[in-house]
């Protein structure tokens, strides 16, 4: 049989992942190995975005790339998060847990989205390459381009590059474009997105600012009036400081509105987040300041994604494109790489069945995801007060359960699940420690 020519539309965390294990099949010769194209719509990758951790099951398998020190050598060094008011006063500060037995709201391992992403990419460069020097056809990657058109049959999918007009053939296709996927959108049906992508009311946008003396390396997070959010992260590696702003409406139809628009709509949403943030408090004077600046602003709703099935024939969906759980449910990087891993793996033990891999990667998909999709209750209006006499309360109630000492209890039972994520054993190689700046030392197969 000859190898799967297979097609990954997102060179995120998700695909490059996907690409990497999908070469590591422990004794297939190099020539057996499937041959891989990564789309991805940006022109290059990006270092930065929003940050991120990774926990429980997510670190054993960066361990299996041999990227945790890589990793662990890019975090952003954030040391806890601390609840402030509109006077910079501190309520509560809870700590990271070390020990990666507790998911407290600051992980072990806390990274930028990009950097996680170049890493991952990277790792996938270097496997292909030796992949490639033994004879097998190795990654190639595609930037700056992706699909206008997706048909199927039986044997293979056909598509579009809607910028290069390119049509090509492959066997098998991967979504992993994020929320508001394409690919999704594409063979599941535009008509269906109001059904599949479910709304939290919530919308936020993430970008980096100069870091300033008064910032810490704890996250600190601020609660205004009229369900409005922001908070402060340390980026220790950019010597900068990335926020996040959300909102919590669902009457204000413009918030959705401007999400559509995507990347062609950055003003009316820098519009629309200063409109809302103008009279917070705190630090929001400066941080709309430099949001108008900065070089790395991303706005979209904060939704989960809920589908019947992850697959329509030879097309599969990976990460959030299939069942993003929100930034709230701080499973967001688990779900990738555990994804990612679990269909690498289906896919090595049935490459002549895609519909068997597919239902298998489901079966191991699908109770973690559920797990995942399960926010704290009361998720995310119990955080964004409506008046100030609520956030006051907010505060309070913080205060109180950080001096009763049941956050620990409490991160044990209802922190994201990572922890308990199973991570199976498919024959991949396990690679030696790896870094970018020593690639030539990267694992030969």
């Amino acid at each position: 049989m000859a190898p799967l020519n297979i097609l990954i539309v997102g060179c995120g965390i998700a695909g490059s992942t996907l690409a990497s294990f999908l070469l590591l099949s422990e004794g297939m010769p190099a020539h057996e190995t499937p041959k891989i194209t990564i789309l991805e719509r940006a022109p290059g990758m990006r270092s930065q975005g929003q940050n991120i951790d990774v926990r429980g099951a997510g670190i054993t398998i960066i361990r299996k790339l041999g990227l945790e020190g890589a990793v662990r050598a890019s975090t952003t060094g954030e040391v806890g998060v601390q609840w402030v008011d509109d006077k910079g006063a501190i309520w509560a500060s809870i700590g990271a847990d070390r020990t990666g037995k507790l998911s407290t709201p600051t992980a072990d391992i806390e990274i930028l989205r990009g950097r996680l992403a170049e890493l991952c990419w990277l790792r996938s460069k270097d496997i292909s390459e030796s992949v490639q020097a033994q004879g097998g056809k190795g990654i190639d990657f595609i930037f700056g381009d992706c699909l206008d058109h997706i048909q199927q049959d039986n044997d293979q999918v056909h598509v579009r590059f809607a910028k290069s007009r390119r049509e090509m053939r492959y066997d098998l296709v991967v979504g992993a474009d994020g929320l508001q996927s394409q690919v999704r959108r594409l063979v599941w049906g535009a008509s269906g997105e109001e059904d599949r992508v479910k709304k939290l009311g919530a919308y936020g946008a993430f970008f980096s600012i100069p870091r300033i003396a008064s910032d810490t390396v704890h996250r600190q997070w601020f609660h205004a009036s009229g369900r409005r959010n922001i908070m402060l992260r340390p980026d220790q590696q950019n010597k900068r400081t990335t926020a996040f702003m959300f909102v919590v409406n669902e009457e204000d139809t413009r918030l959705q509105e401007v999400a559509k628009k995507g990347r062609e709509g950055l003003e009316s949403q820098k519009d629309i987040m200063q409109e809302y943030f103008s009279d917070a408090g705190w630090q929001s004077d400066r941080v709309l300041s430099e949001m108008r600046k900065t070089p790395d602003f991303y706005y979209d709703m904060i939704a989960q994604v809920k589908l019947d099935h992850y697959n329509k024939g030879r097309v599969v969906l990976l990460g959030d494109a299939g069942y993003c759980a929100s930034p709230f449910s701080g499973m967001g990087t688990t779900l990738a790489m555990d994804g990612a891993y679990n269909l690498a793996g289906a896919l090595s033990r049935h490459p002549d069945r895609p519909d068997q891999a597919f239902e298998e990667y489901e079966t191991e998909m699908r109770p973690v995801v559920t797990r995942a999709q399960k926010l704290f209750p009361g998720m995310p209006r119990i955080f964004a007060p409506e008046t100030a006499w609520g956030v006051w309360v907010l505060n309070l109630i913080v205060y109180l359960i950080q001096l009763s000492g049941l956050p620990k209890i409490l991160f044990k039972y209802l922190g994201p699940p990572a922890n308990t994520v199973p991570v199976k054993d498919y024959g991949f190689k396990t690679l030696p420690e790896w870094s970018p700046e020593q690639s030539e030392k990267s694992t030969k197969s």
